[in-house]
């Protein structure tokens, strides 16, 4: 059992029946369910998860005035609570699950206390806060108020956003892998081109999740969520496990590194496919370069479209 689907059954069976019985004037206005940072709020979470912060655990979001009025009494009463749960262990940690006032849960993460309303706020947060912002499961929200902000920040980049993010990452995609690679390899800069490799791989990764119009997790987590993405998820995926692969014992150095070089550009002409197909682009030039700029021709914000296309 995964630690998501655990935490629902632990809110069903324990944490609901406490809230019922202690607190039932406050019932009908708490939002609870399992949202925020670590593997588990992600479905991630697998046997290796557990040696840390794992466990059955339940996030209570609360209004201000509420929080004011019983998060005190309810954190303890959550703490009381035996410390397992089916035999597994029950996980408390402070400012990450239990009592959490909405506001506050948001701005943790957007530093705006509900959905950014400028083109400045939606570009000032890191795409990782935004995917833990909107990850997990909300087990039940009478009032709706913590889903109302949840359902709108799921809805993705607004479009101009999205555009201008995208066309920063088919620059430093063309830049990375479709130029600059194979130059530092034949100055014989190993360090120069792993770290180029890593450019390329992180962009990559980031271009799928916006073609598909969600956010990137931290990078631990980017190429393990990368692969379930219905638009390109399992081809770029397996393109780039099969860049990333040790070399059998026999393959010359040389061949190595040509391979990685054809798998770059068969990754970069799968994303130009897309691009075509979105009508992001209607280029024909194999070089993501090209494409990025017309992306980025394509945003309707004047201020926007007026910045550099390099500039993310």
């Amino acid at each position: 059992m995964n630690g998501l689907a655990l935490s629902r059954f632990y809110y069903e069976e324990v944490v609901k029946p406490m809230l019922e019985q202690k607190f039932p004037d406050y019932v009908p206005r708490i939002a609870a369910g399992l949202v925020g940072e670590g593997s588990q709020c992600f479905g991630f979470d697998d046997e290796l998860s557990r040696d840390h912060d794992w466990g059955a655990s339940v996030c209570l979001w609360l209004t201000a005035e509420d929080a004011a009025a019983c998060g005190a009494a309810l954190q303890q009463a959550l703490y009381d609570l035996p410390r397992g749960f089916r035999g597994y262990p029950v996980s408390w940690i402070p400012g990450r699950n239990g009592v959490l006032e909405i506001g506050a849960f948001y701005k943790k993460y957007l530093a705006v206390d509900g959905v950014p309303a400028t083109i400045g706020q939606w570009l000032n947060i890191p795409e990782h806060h935004l995917a833990v912002a909107t990850n997990g499961e909300v087990f039940t929200d009478p009032l709706g108020r913590f889903s109302f902000i949840r359902n709108e920040l799921q809805q993705g980049y607004p479009e101009d956003i999205r555009k201008k993010l995208l066309a920063a990452r088919c620059m430093n995609i063309a830049q990375s892998g479709q130029y600059n690679y194979p130059r530092v390899l034949s100055r014989g800069d190993n360090v120069a081109a792993a770290l180029t490799e890593a450019e390329f791989i992180r962009n990559v990764i980031s271009a799928v999740y916006l073609l598909n119009n969600r956010y990137m997790p931290f990078y631990k987590w980017m190429y393990h969520g990368v692969r379930i993405l219905p638009i390109l998820g399992q081809p770029v995926g397996q393109l780039l496990q099969q860049m990333t692969a040790y070399p059998a014992a026999e393959t010359a150095e040389e061949d190595y590194f040509v391979h990685k070089i054809e798998l770059m550009q068969q990754i970069c002409a799968v994303l130009i496919s897309e691009l075509q197909r979105q009508g992001l682009s209607a280029s024909q030039d194999i070089s993501l370069l090209e494409h990025g700029m017309q992306v980025h021709q394509r945003i309707a914000h004047e201020g926007l479209r007026a910045s550099s296309p390099w500039m993310q």
